[in-house]
């Protein structure tokens, strides 16, 4: 630990850094290759949509002893093998979830779980869910994250300048992209506790990159009446100055999210949690990669296409160019 604090003082001196900006092309073919996995993952296997969102029947039952895996063997052998979701809620119950598509008759699949299960009939709770509630959620869902992008941008823009939003931007488009696909892949079904994921980790992702962005603005102050730096230089050596508070802000908010999902939901079986903690997983990884090593590489490259920036680079190089002029004699002495 000590190590890592003086590891940290030397970046926030600028005794050490890593050249993150100037990596950048580095950065963007890893982030392709992600994006890449994600829309595959989003073409071929698509999204594994819950009864919130399609319509089906939830059974829920409570008997001592009864594993997952036992109900599931009851459940396979009722519906024929078509692949109602089975979990434990946490409580010592167990929820057995029917979308639509699959079609059995809610009373004859009571009949048959009770003398399965040796459960009395009337102790399994029956819920049907429509598939217009799970329509509103996504319109109502979708209408907040047009609207949170709309504001973040109008937000940046005004708080700092257009580039710097055009960049927290593409990075936070980058995330959800990146998460979403992921989730495909990994095939957890999308329940409303998922969007509530989804739209948790923008928050957090954007408050990464605007931390980053706060120091970027105030290390390029006056940048143009000096020739030791070009912006891009600056925007990196902000960068490794706020990189341990990054690094220490995303571990201490993943041990939480990571406990939920490998121990809650994988451990103990409350596959419930893994609705969320998986959207928070991915999204906050997604979101401390992306506010390093997209948004500021991206930030910089626009920056850098400015007039004044490339006369600014042009300056610097003339610059370091007869400092090793003039230090070349005295080395060849």
């Amino acid at each position: 630990m000590s190590r890592f604090s003086e590891m940290g003082r030397r970046l926030h001196q600028g005794e050490i850094a890593f050249d993150f900006v100037g990596r950048r092309r580095l950065w963007y073919r890893i982030s392709v290759l992600i994006l890449l996995a994600a829309l595959a993952g989003l073409g071929v296997r698509g999204l594994h949509l819950g009864i919130e969102f399609q319509g089906g029947t939830v059974y829920t039952l409570a008997k001592p002893g009864l594993t997952v895996s036992q109900a599931q063997g009851a459940v396979d052998g009722i519906a024929g093998g078509a692949g109602p979701l089975v979990q434990s809620t946490g409580d010592g119950r167990i929820r057995i979830q029917m979308s639509s598509a699959e079609e059995v008759p809610a009373a004859e699949f009571t009949g048959a779980l009770s003398s399965r299960l040796d459960v009395p009939k009337d102790s399994i709770d029956v819920q049907m869910i429509g598939p217009s509630w799970g329509k509103q959620i996504s319109e109502r869902a979708l209408l907040g994250l047009f609207a949170f992008l709309a504001l973040v941008t109008v937000y940046l823009a005004v708080a700092f300048e257009w580039r710097m939003a055009a960049a927290a931007l593409a990075a936070l488009l980058h995330d959800v992209f990146i998460t979403v696909g992921l989730y495909a892949l990994v095939g957890f079904e999308v329940t409303p506790g998922t969007v509530i994921g989804f739209l948790t980790i923008l928050g957090y992702s954007l408050y990464d990159t605007v931390v980053v962005f706060d120091g970027v603005k105030d290390k390029a102050k006056g940048i143009t009446r000096q020739t030791r730096m070009t912006f891009g230089e600056a925007a990196n050596q902000a960068l490794n100055q706020t990189l341990v508070r990054s690094l220490n802000t995303t571990v201490v908010a993943l041990l939480p999210v990571a406990a939920l999902l490998f121990v809650g939901g994988g451990l103990l079986g409350a596959g419930s949690l893994n609705d969320i903690s998986l959207a928070l997983f991915l999204g906050l990884a997604t979101g401390a990669y992306s506010s390093i090593c997209v948004a500021t590489p991206l930030l910089a490259q626009l920056k850098e296409r400015q007039p004044e920036m490339k006369q600014l680079a042009s300056r610097v190089a003339k610059q370091r160019a007869r400092a090793e002029a003039a230090a070349a004699p005295a080395l060849a002495g």
